[in-house]
C-alpha cells in the first residue's frame, strides 16, 4: 500500500487516516492519495479530500472532517461520486456496456466524532468503524485496477496521444511497439510522489534517461496549476525542442483534470528565450527584461565568453548587474538540469517569491560523469550569515527523490550504452593498464541508478560484475520482438555502404514492419558534421519518395517531429536529447571509439544517442574505429549484458579523468605540439646528435621529477 500525500486543509484527520492505513492495509496492494486527483465540476475545480484504491476494495473517495460536526457530508461525498463516475465513464476500460466497472464508493472520516453511521448510503466513521468499514466493500472487478490508476494519473492520457493510426500485423514492430507503449501504464511510486508531493523550498529529481523526469514535471506542473490557479508558475528546459512537447502535455494534464486550458499564469520558457516578442520569451530573456539587466544574445555572449561558455557567462554577467531579483514566480521547475551551469539554477532560485519553491531534475548519467552539479547546499549558495540557503538534511523523504527505473530503455540497450560509455570492454590501454575511459568516484551510485551486484565487490581494486535488476529494468522492456534485434551493431567498408543500408532499413520499417515515421530517429553524434553526413542517407531517401527532415533546420527550432507529414527525423546528438523513438540509428559511430582530446565526451555522445530508444538500435558505422566499437560490444553479449569490470582506485580515477579529460582547441594544440617535441627530443637523444649532457640540471631534474610520478 502507497501512500502518496498532496495538500490537505484537514491534517488531524488526514493524519489519522494515514496511521490507520498503514496499520491495517500495510500488505494490500493499493494506493492512499492525499488530495488527489483534482477534477472539474460545473461549478469549480474540486481535490478529493483521499483516495483509496485497492485490488480488493476498489475505489473508495474518503471525505476527511476536522471538526465534531461532519456538517453535509452526504452531499460533499455525493459530488465526489459524481466526479469520479463522470470521470470514468469515459474510458472504455472502465466499463462492460453501460456498467460502470469502477463504481466509486464513499465515506466520511470524522475522527472526533462520538458515534458513526450509515444514513441513506452516506457512511460516517471514526476510528471506531472505518477499518470494518473499508473491508465491507468488496470489488468485483480486481482486473481493472490498473486501468483506474492509470486514469487517476492520467497516463492514459499518454497512450491515446501514441495510438497507431493504422492496423499492423501482429507480428510486426508496430504492433509490438504499440503493445510495448500500452504496457506503460502507471506511474511507480517515486513518479507519483514526485507529482503530487511537495516541498516548501528546493526539491530535487534525480533519474536515468528514460526514467519519466519530463513526464513527470509536466504532470507536477499542471497539477499545481489546477489547485493553485494564481500562482504563477514557470517550467524551464535546456533543449529546444522539448517546447511543444511541454506544452502538448501539459495543456492534456490540465485539462484532462480541469477541462480548461493552462491560464496566462503557467509559462514554459526555453532557457534562453529572445527579447521581442513574448512567443519568443525565455527564463534568461526574461529577467533581463524585468530587472533592467543587459541581454545578450547568443552571437554576443560568444564573442565575450566563448562557444562552450556563452549562457553561463551571459547569465552570471546578469546575476551580478541585479543586486535585488524580483520576484517572478511561486514555482520554477527545471528540466535537464545537468546541462545548465549552477549560475543558472541560482538565476531561477532568485526569481522565486519567499517560499523558493523551485524543483529540478536531472539525470544522474546524462554525462556518464559524477553529477556535474553540484550539492545543494554549495549550488544555491550562502546567505549573509555564511549558512547554506538550501540543505538536503534528509528529514524530508520527498525532498530528494531518486527514479530509478528506467521505461525506455531496455536492459540490453542500457547495459550495452553504459559498457561502451565507461569503456568497460576496451581493449587495455599500455600506460593505464585499463581499458576504462571514465569511472564514478562513489562507487554506490551504479547501485543508486539500479544496478545489484551479481559477484564481487564494488569497491576500489576488486573485480565485480554488475546486472540491471527487473525492477530497475522491466522484462516486458525486452519483448518487443527478438532479444538479438533489440541492438544490432553493423561495420560497414564504405560510408556509402553504410548509407546504403540505413535507407533500405528504414524504407523496410515504413513499409513491411509497421512502423511510421515518427517512429525513427536517425542521429549523426558529431553535431558539426551532421547536415553533411547525413545528407547521403536523405537523397536516397527522397529517390525512394521517402519525407525526411533534419530537426532544428528544415523546421522551427522547437520542432522535433513532422508525424502529419509523416516525414523522418534526422538530427545531431544534441537536439536528440529529451526525444526518443522506437527505432533509433546512430550512424557514423566510428566518430564515437576515440578522439583526441575528447575520448569522454564522444562516448558519452554514442551513450545519449543509443537511449534515445524506447526499443530497437542500430548503431553503424564504417572503419576501424567501428570495428574496434563492435567487438566491445561483442564481449558485452558475451557477458549477456552483464557489467564485468575492476572498480579503479582512487589514484587510477585522477589518472582516467586526466588522460580522457574534454580539451579546448586551444589545449589540443597545445598537447600536439608538445608530443611533437618530446618525439623529436627522444629520437635527437637515441641518433645522438643531442646528448643528456647537453641539457641542463634544471632541465634533466624536472624530466626525472615528473616521468617518476
Amino acid at each position: 500500500m502507497e501512500i502518496i500525500r498532496g495538500p490537505t486543509t484537514s491534517p488531524g484527520s488526514t493524519a489519522g487516516l494515514i496511521d490507520i492505513v498503514k496499520n491495517s492495509f500495510a500488505d494490500e496492494e493499493g494506493v492512499l492519495y492525499i488530495g488527489y486527483p483534482v477534477l472539474s465540476s460545473a461549478d469549480a475545480i474540486i481535490s478529493i479530500d483521499a483516495l483509496f484504491i485497492s485490488r480488493t476494495n476498489g475505489v473508495i473517495a474518503i471525505d476527511l472532517v476536522e471538526e465534531k460536526d461532519a456538517g453535509n457530508y452526504g452531499e460533499r461525498q455525493d459530488e465526489f461520486a459524481s466526479l469520479l463516475v463522470s470521470k470514468f465513464i469515459q474510458h472504455k476500460a472502465l466499463r462492460k456496456g453501460v456498467v460502470l466497472l469502477a463504481e466509486p464508493r464513499t465515506l466520511t472520516y470524522a475522527p472526533l466524532l462520538n458515534s458513526y453511521e450509515d444514513k441513506e448510503n452516506h457512511r460516517l466513521v471514526n476510528n471506531d468503524d472505518i477499518v470494518h468499514k473499508i473491508r465491507e466493500i468488496k470489488w468485483s472487478y480486481p482486473d481493472v485496477y490498473e486501468p483506474v490508476l492509470s486514469v487517476i494519473q492520467s497516463i492514459s492520457t499518454l497512450r491515446r496521444n501514441r495510438r497507431r493510426e493504422v492496423d499492423v500485423r501482429e507480428d510486426s514492430l508496430g504492433s509490438a511497439l504499440q503493445a510495448l507503449e500500452n504496457s506503460i501504464s502507471v506511474l511507480d511510486k517515486g513518479q507519483s510522489k514526485a507529482v503530487i508531493e511537495s516541498v516548501e523550498g528546493v526539491q530535487r529529481l534525480r533519474g536515468l534517461a528514460g526514467s519519466g523526469k519530463t513526464i513527470v514535471l509536466a504532470l507536477k506542473a499542471a497539477f499545481l496549476h489546477s489547485i493553485y490557479p494564481d500562482w504563477k508558475i514557470a517550467v524551464t528546459f535546456y533543449t529546444r525542442s522539448l517546447q511543444e512537447q511541454f506544452v502538448q502535455l501539459i495543456n492534456n494534464f490540465v485539462f484532462e483534470q480541469t477541462k480548461t486550458r493552462p491560464n496566462e499564469n503557467l509559462k514554459i520558457l526555453h532557457a534562453w528565450g529572445a527579447q521581442g516578442e513574448e512567443s519568443q520569451a525565455g527564463m534568461y530573456s526574461q529577467f533581463c527584461f524585468e530587472n533592467g539587466a543587459t541581454y545578450l544574445d547568443f552571437g554576443r555572449a560568444a564573442n565575450r565568453y566563448g562557444y562552450e561558455k556563452a549562457f553561463a557567462g551571459a547569465v552570471t554577467s546578469a546575476l551580478n548587474e541585479v543586486r535585488l531579483p524580483k520576484q517572478m514566480f511561486d514555482a520554477v521547475l527545471i528540466d535537464e538540469a545537468q546541462d545548465f551551469d549552477p549560475s543558472f539554477l541560482q538565476l531561477c532560485y532568485s526569481s522565486l517569491s519567499a517560499e523558493k519553491r523551485l524543483v529540478y531534475a536531472y539525470d544522474e548519467l546524462q554525462s556518464l560523469t559524477e553529477s556535474g552539479l553540484p550539492a545543494p547546499e554549495e549550488l544555491f549558495g550562502s546567505d549573509e550569515h555564511g549558512n547554506p540557503r538550501v540543505v538536503f538534511d534528509g528529514s524530508l523523504d520527498n525532498q530528494d527523490i531518486i527514479l530509478n527505473r528506467c521505461y525506455r530503455n531496455s536492459r540490453p540497450v542500457l547495459s550495452t550504452a553504459h559498457a561502451l560509455g565507461f569503456g568497460l570492454y576496451r581493449q587495455p590501454n599500455k600506460s593505464l593498464g585499463t581499458g576504462l575511459i571514465q569511472m564514478f568516484d562513489r562507487a554506490e551510485l551504479w547501485t543508486e541508478i539500479g544496478y545489484e551486484i551479481a559477484s564481487g565487490e564494488l569497491r576500489d581494486d576488486c573485480q565485480v560484475t554488475l546486472r540491471r535488476t527487473n525492477d530497475s529494468s522491466p522484462v516486458f522492456l525486452e519483448e518487443p520482438g527478438k532479444l538479438e534485434d533489440l541492438v544490432v551493431f553493423q561495420c560497414f567498408d564504405s560510408a556509402s555502404d553504410q548509407d546504403d543500408w540505413v535507407a533500405n532499413q528504414i524504407e523496410k520499417n515504413l513499409t513491411e514492419d509497421g512502423l511510421q515515421a515518427e517512429d525513427i530517429i536517425v542521429i549523426n553524434p558529431n553535431p558539426k558534421s551532421t547536415t553533411s553526413m547525413v545528407g547521403p542517407i536523405r537523397k536516397i531517401l527522397y529517390r525512394k519518395k521517402i519525407l525526411s527532415h533534419l530537426a532544428g533546420v528544415d523546421t522551427e527550432r522547437n520542432v522535433f517531429f513532422k508525424p502529419n507529414e509523416k516525414s523522418v527525423a534526422f538530427t545531431g546528438v544534441y537536439r536528440a536529447k529529451g526525444n526518443e523513438a522506437g527505432m533509433v540509428y546512430v550512424i557514423n559511430s566510428q566518430d564515437c571509439f576515440e578522439s583526441f582530446g575528447e575520448t569522454a565526451r564522444v562516448r558519452n555522445l554514442l551513450f545519449t544517442a543509443m537511449t534515445r530508444s524506447r526499443a530497437w538500435v542500430r548503431v553503424v558505422g564504417h572503419g576501424v574505429g567501428m570495428k574496434y566499437l563492435h567487438e566491445e560490444y561483442r564481449r558485452v553479449v558475451k557477458n549477456n549484458f552483464s557489467l564485468r569490470f575492476t572498480y579503479p582506485d582512487q589514484d587510477l580515477r585522477r589518472r582516467l579523468r586526466i588522460v580522457n579529460r574534454d580539451m579546448s582547441s586551444a589545449e589540443k594544440s597545445t598537447v600536439m605540439s608538445a608530443k611533437r617535441s618530446a618525439t623529436r627530443l627522444v629520437r635527437e637523444l637515441n641518433s645522438g646528435k643531442v646528448r643528456v649532457d647537453d641539457l641542463d640540471d634544471e632541465t634533466l631534474e624536472n624530466l626525472r621529477a615528473l616521468i617518476g610520478s
